[in-house]
């Protein structure tokens, strides 16, 4: 059961990788970022959607608990997929992917903040190498001739702290109802926050334009069958080893933007790249123990 559990968390880490290099190429295209994110979550809501149907009893709906943390998720992951493709927009696929993976280090200071987690010199440490490795992986030393803007690296965190409030909204709703109502009601927000600021024409455009394949595909890998992979398989995996497992998502849109978009790390950037890795994957697998 642990080696499936730990497949479908392969897989659904696998997709959102190839989702941020597809994303990519979209915003290469001249695509909006908000109208990208629209996509997105709008194909998850209708997965979502289907497995809410297909589902009998258990639900919780009536539950009020349940609609506010799924309220919550969904505000988090409208901020996630919008920050994240305008970090790509602003930035590099692995850049934007790795600083998004810095999203435990977020957990951590608002459960410091709140009194939920006791803080210790081993966490704080963690943290601090977290933005060394930060400051590496962006050259924020020299950030107007590393290539890099200065929009491309606060982005890129701020969906690191925006997937943070969607663990929180997903964690606290998950004892009200089932997660397929949860991702229902989060992705429902989602697409009606996204869809406030995008271009409307250009939206109503997609469904004729030669890149809708991009998009349908972007909406599948990225949130429709990676997040139902994701549920399903964290359910009998240990968080240790989801957040190892979930490692798989960073160095697979590293490597796509590499191959395939063109882009480049430098020696100094891959270490700091390691350390985030390396360091948030040792927090969680700490957390998880304690």
């Amino acid at each position: 059961m642990a080696g499936a559990s730990s497949m479908l968390i392969a897989l659904a880490a696998l997709f959102w990788g190839i989702s941020g290099g597809i994303a990519g190429i979209l915003l290469d295209g001249g695509w909006d970022a908000a109208v990208v994110s629209f996509y997105r979550g709008f194909v998850g809501l209708l997965f979502a959607l289907g497995w809410l149907l297909l589902q009998r009893g258990g639900r919780g709906l009536a539950s009020r608990p349940l609609w506010f943390w799924s309220i919550v998720a969904g505000l988090g992951v409208a901020g996630n997929f919008t920050f994240y493709f305008l970090s790509i927009e602003h930035g590099s696929v692995a850049v934007a992917a790795t600083l998004m993976y810095c999203a435990p280090v977020f957990v951590y200071l608002v459960s410091f903040a709140l009194k939920l987690e006791r803080p210790t010199a081993a966490k704080w440490l963690a943290i601090a190498l977290v933005m060394v490795g930060v400051v590496l992986l962006t050259k924020l030393y020299a950030i107007g001739a590393s290539g890099l803007s200065l929009m491309g690296v606060v982005t890129g965190l701020l969906a690191g702290l925006s997937y943070a409030m969607f663990i929180f909204g997903f964690k606290y709703a998950t004892p009200h109802g089932s997660p397929s109502a949860i991702l229902t009601i989060a992705f429902t927000v989602l697409a009606m926050v996204l869809l406030l600021p995008a271009d409307i024409p250009e939206a109503v455009s997609v469904i004729n334009a030669q890149e809708l394949p991009l998009f349908v595909a972007l909406g599948i890998l990225g949130a429709g069958l990676s997040f139902l992979l994701y549920v399903l398989g964290i359910k009998h995996a240990a968080p240790a080893l989801a957040s190892m497992v979930a490692m798989v998502e960073p160095v697979t849109a590293t490597l796509f933007g590499v191959v395939v978009l063109g882009e480049s790390l430098g020696i100094i950037q891959m270490v700091g790249m390691g350390i985030i890795l390396v360091t948030v994957t040792a927090l969680s697998t700490t957390s998880s123990k304690s």
